[in-house]
């Protein structure tokens, strides 16, 4: 049959548009996965915890110290300013108060600029430290009474815990209560 009469046109097939359009679908789907796996990759945060049962297990620890920081009659009132914080401690009885104080600084997604300080306590009763300077966002706060290893947790449970919350830097004068975050 002649190619005239019936319409159709006598072109090899990488000249017409339809192999090309089935071809480009699954070629687009490779491209978007391996983009994908590509960020994927690079921005992993590694915020899932493996030991889901010993997790389990520091969390009713947790609670016990927010619970005694609570039966305490605690709070506390921290202020940070240029490479330092100071933290304002409250108790019923004063004489409860240690002399040193163990504050935890932590930000949800950047684990590398979290900070560990320690506050020792002043001739005014405020305990300070000095800190690195902390990037804008939200920023988790939690001071305890000394660091205890898990076995010394066990053998003295009399050890409490406090948490705040702020966004620095608009908030640069947090509370600490002891509230199960």
């Amino acid at each position: 049959m002649d190619s005239q009469i019936t319409g159709v046109r006598d072109e090899p097939w990488h000249r017409q548009g339809w192999p090309w359009f089935l071809i480009a679908l699954p070629a687009i789907a490779v491209v978007a996965g391996i983009v994908t796996l590509i960020l994927a990759h690079r921005s992993w945060d590694g915020l899932v915890s493996d030991d889901y049962y010993k997790e389990g297990q520091s969390i009713v620890q947790v609670v016990d110290r927010l619970e005694y920081a609570r039966e305490m009659g605690l709070s506390a009132r921290a202020r940070v300013r240029d490479g330092a914080i100071s933290v304002e401690l409250s108790i019923e009885r004063e004489e409860d108060l240690p002399a040193t104080l163990y504050l935890t600084i932590v930000h949800p997604t950047h684990s590398g600029s979290d900070q560990q300080v320690l506050l020792q306590k002043g001739s005014d009763g405020v305990y300070s430290g000095e800190i690195a300077p902390l990037r804008a966002g939200r920023w988790s706060f939690r001071l305890e009474d000394s660091l205890k290893s898990e076995r010394e947790l066990k053998n003295n449970p009399r050890s409490w815990r406090m948490d705040g919350i702020a966004n620095l830097p608009m908030e640069t004068e947090i509370l600490l209560e002891p509230f199960n975050s």
